[in-house]
């Protein structure tokens, strides 16, 4: 594409569309830089995603990115470890609290943030030093003999801008809002998933790169999120964490056809994906009393204040019952949908393969039987947080062309960047932390060589 560029109004070192971890981060350490920024964010407020998050966290070495994450791609994969003390201390460097680390998710290594702080800050850097706009989105980028070279932007009122560029970054947060972008590139189920993440991330960096000629990918990359009741609505985006059972890697999870389907110990990010795979895309999660006491009813995470998620789920009209033994499952409610012998039957295996050590599907984490009564049976469905597809970059931030070659002026982070993570997770605000204070590098780099 190669077309002359519309009257521009005024031109800047970096323009960044999307005010999440990923856009904050880059606009407010180029603005640091002495670069001249501007920051636009579709929805009314900065934050995006990041806003309900607590912990910045990633696998603690290289070997266990791969070990986790094996197939991902090991240079983005790299470059998220190895860029995570320096990112800290830019984050430490501006006043915001950094806890000491913490193990997350049984492998990684992260520390509790002051995160909305650190997006304040952020936010207060890009408005002394730079421009921000909300409520604006980007109607289509500036592009001339294959380079990028701003955007055109408009106001909730119509009024369009074009913002020259040297450097433009997508940081809009991937496509988990789009409800047909998910269907297309995660599952066809998964048009209907509930998502636990910001509702402005629909997808608009992918479709901006696309036309600029980006490549996409990787193919089946699945996405990052969490096992939540079904039948059961936010209230308000806060309630993510109060609703998200992560402690289905202890219980069992059964199919509509009341079978096992997965090693549910890996993981309940990971168990999202297997439900997704599952008829209808919902699995009962049966847990006993043992599991209720030592996992749910304490912190996930070391710091995270546990609640019994059983009993708000129950209140808030979810698909949820109390069993005194295995045998009452024979009788679950018919219109659930779920074979009440067959479920009974599997437990019952269940628990003779763990004595015995022939699990199938196997666990590789908690080979413990249910035989503790109570049991809790409660009806769960996959919802989104973060995509995985994205579009190609390398590692310093650069978007590539589908033969490897950089778009010149074109940067891509956090949600709109692909290829980090694959069917497995470490981290995804690290990543977007990592990248977008890469991107900020990369975009100053011109300025640092002129000085």
């Amino acid at each position: 594409m190669s077309t002359a560029p519309p009257p521009i109004d005024n031109h800047v070192d970096l323009l960044v569309l999307g005010a999440g971890m990923a856009g904050l981060s880059a606009a407010a350490k180029a603005a640091s830089e002495g670069a001249n920024v501007v920051l636009v964010e579709k929805g009314p407020a900065i934050g995006g995603s990041a806003a309900y998050a607590g912990y910045i966290w990633t696998a603690p070495s290289f070997q266990v990115m791969r070990d986790v994450n094996p197939n991902g791609d090991p240079v983005l994969g790299r470059r998220v470890v190895d860029g995570y003390g320096a990112a800290l201390e830019w984050v430490r460097s501006l006043g915001v609290h950094v806890a000491d680390p913490v193990t997350v998710l049984g492998y990684g290594r992260g520390c509790r943030t002051d995160v909305a702080n650190y997006l304040l800050a952020c936010e207060r850097l890009v408005r002394e030093r730079g421009e921000l706009l909300l409520g604006c989105t980007a109607q289509r980028l500036l592009v001339q003999d294959g380079a990028v070279l701003g955007a055109v932007l408009r106001s909730e009122s119509g009024k369009e801008r074009v913002i020259g560029a040297t450097s433009t970054l997508l940081a809009t947060g991937g496509f988990g809002g789009d409800p047909e972008l998910r269907a297309q590139y995660i599952h066809p189920l998964a048009r209907e998933l509930p998502l636990r993440a910001n509702v402005y991330s629909t997808g608009d960096g992918m479709r901006l790169a696309r036309a600029a000629g980006a490549a996409f990918g990787p193919p089946n990359a699945g996405f990052y999120g969490h096992l939540i009741p079904s039948r059961v609505s936010y209230k308000n985006p806060h309630e993510f964490v109060d609703l998200t059972f992560y402690h289905s890697e202890h219980g069992v999870l059964l199919n509509l056809d009341g079978r096992r389907f997965c090693d549910e110990t890996i993981g309940d990010h990971l168990n999202t994906l297997h439900v997704l795979d599952q008829p209808e895309a919902r699995a009962l999660l049966v847990t006993d009393q043992r599991v209720h006491e030592g996992w749910m009813l304490r912190p996930y995470v070391e710091g995270a204040e546990p609640i019994d998620k059983f009993q708000l789920a129950y209140k808030r009209g979810a698909r949820a019952a109390v069993a005194a033994d295995i045998e009452e499952f024979e009788a679950l409610p018919e219109e659930w949908g779920y074979p009440d012998e067959a479920a009974r039957d599997t437990l019952l295996e269940f628990n003779r393969q763990c004595q015995t050590g022939s699990l199938t599907p196997g666990r590789k984490l908690d080979a413990e039987p249910l035989v503790t009564a109570p049991y809790y049976v409660i009806e769960v469905i996959p919802a989104i947080t973060y995509t995985f597809s994205g579009l190609t970059i390398d590692e310093q931030a650069r978007v590539l062309r589908e033969d490897g070659s950089p778009i010149p002026g074109l940067l891509a982070a956090g949600g709109d960047a692909g290829g980090v993570f694959h069917r497995a997770y470490a981290g995804g605000l690290a990543s977007a932390l990592v990248f977008g204070l890469q991107a900020a590098v990369t975009a100053t780099a011109p300025l640092a060589a002129v000085s």
